[in-house]
């Protein structure tokens, strides 16, 4: 079971995408913890391949999880038709969901493409689901490139951990 803040049920998001048959590869802090990272994460972050048929699974999976554009103006967020020209045109867009927060990354920074991306990610079984999660690595280098200071802050934890699984390991 994963353990994160409220409201986010990271397993009910895995599960819709899983019955709509979207190919995404899981990023951001989320995918950090289920690599061990102990920072908090208040959402979860996907990568989505964008091919039209995926993107057309990807929107009936949005409108299933009652998706709206997240607003400080607007806590319960805003409607919008999640269409898959829409999401192809997007580089980030930001969801409130019936299960928690949703950010759907078409051009995640410092993550080149899809395909090279799931190609390397490893796969974890949550509720059911093999979830596809970006390796550490490629976590690190999307918020170094990403520069925020929320991913600033958090480097430090992921650098160390990424070092404590490589000596693990080598010690094996």
């Amino acid at each position: 079971m994963l353990v994160v803040p409220e409201p986010l049920a990271p397993e009910c998001i895995f599960e819709v995408l899983a019955a709509h048959g979207v190919e995404y590869v899981l990023i951001g802090g989320l995918g950090a913890v289920l690599h061990g990272s102990t920072a908090m994460t208040n959402d979860a972050d996907i990568f989505p391949d964008a091919d039209p048929a995926n993107l057309a699974r990807l929107a009936d999976a949005l409108r299933d999880l009652a998706a709206r554009v997240r607003s400080l103006e607007s806590p319960e967020g805003v409607a919008f038709d999640p269409h898959p020209d829409l999401l192809a045109g997007m580089a980030m867009l930001n969801l409130t969901t019936r299960c928690g927060d949703l950010d759907v990354a078409m051009q995640p920074a410092g993550l080149g493409a899809y395909a090279g991306v799931r190609a390397d990610a490893d796969e974890f079984d949550i509720a059911d689901c093999t979830v596809p999660v970006a390796r550490l690595a490629d976590i690190i280098r999307s918020k170094e490139t990403a520069d925020r200071p929320k991913d600033r802050n958090v480097l430090p934890l992921l650098y160390a951990l990424e070092d404590e699984i490589a000596r693990r390991r080598d010690a094996e």
